[in-house]
């Protein structure tokens, strides 16, 4: 009777003893979360884009300036208007224009004139100005005398013209006339003179006038 107990309460114990061993081993221990929802996604975002072919050479675009010329606009290029300044119309001034006058076979001085000065304009060799008239270098002329011009004689040595022109003259003494201006002008007509200023040739010129040199 006794040892029937004792078996009895051995087989309670080891059944009680397996029950524990299979609970224990079936039953996983509770999970502790380690591991952040949001971190989660911030490393899958990551690896997507390590996984994504990158082309050589791309640039991330930017943004267009409103101020370039140049937009691409629905795949077209707009060219930003310019302002063009339209033309004006600049007033041009001719240099004025004469008529050529004939060399003539003779000439009576004016006030202002002199041998060389009628060399100059007609293009004539001063010497055989001089020759051709019987007069020698440094001979003194007056106004009113009557020089003979050569129709065949050789051409003024050097630099006719003493001043530029055309140009514009202005009076500075009383006594100017068109035949000393001429003169001082060197190779200019005193008719030419008149003519481009509408005057006569023998007018009285004033001081502080303004006159054209052709």
């Amino acid at each position: 009777m006794n040892n029937s107990r004792i078996f009895l309460i051995v087989c309670i114990v080891l059944t009680l003893t397996l029950s524990a061993c299979r609970l224990s081993a079936s039953t996983p221990p509770p999970v502790t979360p380690t591991t952040n929802l949001s971190e989660i996604a911030k490393q899958a975002t990551m690896t997507a884009v390590a996984k994504t072919p990158q082309t050589e050479g791309s640039e991330t675009p930017q943004a267009t300036s409103p101020s370039q010329e140049g937009t691409e606009t629905a795949g077209e290029t707009q060219i930003a208007p310019t302002n063009t300044p339209e033309p004006v119309d600049q007033p041009t001034s001719e240099p004025p224009q004469a008529s050529t006058y004939a060399v003539p076979s003779s000439y009576t001085l004016h006030k202002g004139e002199w041998v060389y000065c009628l060399a100059r304009r007609y293009d004539i060799h001063p010497v055989d100005l001089l020759n051709y008239n019987g007069l020698s270098k440094g001979a003194v002329l007056f106004p009113g005398e009557t020089i003979q011009i050569p129709s065949q004689a050789r051409a003024f040595p050097g630099k006719r013209a003493l001043q530029y022109h055309p140009t514009t003259y202005t009076v500075t003494i009383s006594n100017n006339t068109t035949y000393s201006i001429a003169c001082e002008f060197g190779d200019v007509d005193p008719r030419a003179i008149a003519e481009v200023n509408d005057i006569g040739v023998d007018q009285k010129l004033s001081v502080g006038q303004t006159i054209q040199i052709p």
